[in-house]
């Protein structure tokens, strides 16, 4: 069997010197907000080019306290894209602000940003971007919608770890960004953990108060906070991990590229590469085709496991009922054709070879 992702493999690599880190955090005495999440902290920052980086509990907290730190929610606005997992979603939903879908591009399944500007109103405060599959949205555009209109850009970079667009690194290319460190991500730690990128001191200071229940002194509680830490076990973990996420990256890369340069098959849409060649980090490899489920059962047959990242867009999910007869055909057309192929910086050649073995003779 050729697995989708080896998480297994994955970190059994850092074996010896997750071992260290897990001691040292033992021994420490300090188990809640201590030098563990101090060190990786300043690590990821300086990996992201920010000048502060939040450590939080998820990804899902990490984007609902940027808003939060903005000041938005009710009667507020957000812009997302439609074509996302449903956390991006959740995050607006959870302070109470309205979010806005906004389509993709059918290439590169990011948000579309010529459709930006046609659903601002006066009540509109951030564009919520995702950096969807590992490649960031394209910025540019973006970014001057928002200084055009005084809107903020909140960076979804839960699939982007170390994405590069114009010289920055996703997590630098708004005015906050929030991170997942969800064990199947390419920075994954051993259970669910997050963290918060930005330069905007204010923001930042208002942030290390909002996730310790609105306090920067025990007691004292300047906001009304939530609890959602960076566990110091899994900043320990990340810690080391950090370390190889470039190399870990540019092994995801030559596994993609061998994939684009081999798979050839008319009932395969391939995915597109906007920027450089060396600015995705692949966290999914994900292709197209109006014969998903027949696909599936076909590469099963080789013992190659493939996933549907996401099989129902957001405005289908139950949660949005009020959503129910809203049409978003680009996204739906996604989600009924997407399949994700085995992607794992521990995949070696030969299963690569396997996987594009399989495809072409479907």
């Amino acid at each position: 069997m050729i697995p989708f992702l080896d998480l297994k493999q994955i970190n059994l690599q850092y074996e010896k010197e997750i071992k260290e880190s897990l001691n040292r955090f033992l021994h420490s005495g300090w188990y809640i907000l201590g030098k563990e999440v101090e060190n990786f902290e300043s690590e990821f920052a300086y990996y992201c080019g920010t000048k502060h980086c939040i450590g939080v509990a998820n990804g899902l907290d990490a984007l609902s306290l940027i808003l939060k730190a903005y000041d938005i929610g009710p009667g507020d606005e957000v812009i997302v894209p439609s074509n996302t997992y449903i956390a991006s979603i959740l995050a607006i939903s959870s302070v109470g602000a309205t979010p806005l879908l906004v389509e993709p591009n059918l290439l590169t399944y990011n948000i579309d940003p010529q459709k930006i500007e046609n659903v601002i109103t006066p009540n509109t405060k951030a564009i919520l971007v995702v950096h969807l599959y590992g490649q960031t949205c394209d910025m540019q555009p973006i970014q001057e919608i928002a200084n055009r209109h005084g809107l903020k850009i909140v960076e979804d970079c839960a699939q982007s770890h170390g994405a590069i667009y114009n010289g920055l690194r996703a997590g630098n290319l708004g005015d906050a960004a929030g991170f997942s460190f969800y064990p199947g991500k390419n920075l994954g730690a051993l259970g669910d953990a997050g963290a918060i990128t930005t330069n905007d001191d204010r923001v930042a200071e208002q942030l290390r108060a909002l996730r310790n229940y609105g306090s920067h002194k025990k007691y004292e509680n300047m906001f009304k906070g939530v609890n959602s830490r960076l566990d110091e076990i899994h900043a320990a973990v990340l810690s080391v991990k950090l370390k190889c996420l470039d190399q870990e990256n540019q092994k995801r890369r030559e596994i993609a590229n061998f994939y684009l340069e081999h798979i050839d098959n008319a009932k395969i849409q391939l995915p597109i590469v906007e920027n450089s060649p060396d600015s995705h980090v692949w966290h999914l490899f994900v292709v197209r085709t109006e014969s998903r489920e027949s696909l599936i059962a076909h590469l099963t047959q080789f013992k190659i496991q493939a996933l549907i990242h996401y099989p129902i867009p957001p405005h289908k999910q139950e949660a949005y009922q009020e959503w129910q007869d809203r049409n978003y055909p680009l996204s739906e057309l996604i989600h009924q054709q997407v399949l994700s192929l085995p992607m794992s910086p521990v995949m070696d050649i030969n299963q690569a070879k396997a996987v594009v073995d399989a495809i072409n003779a479907y």
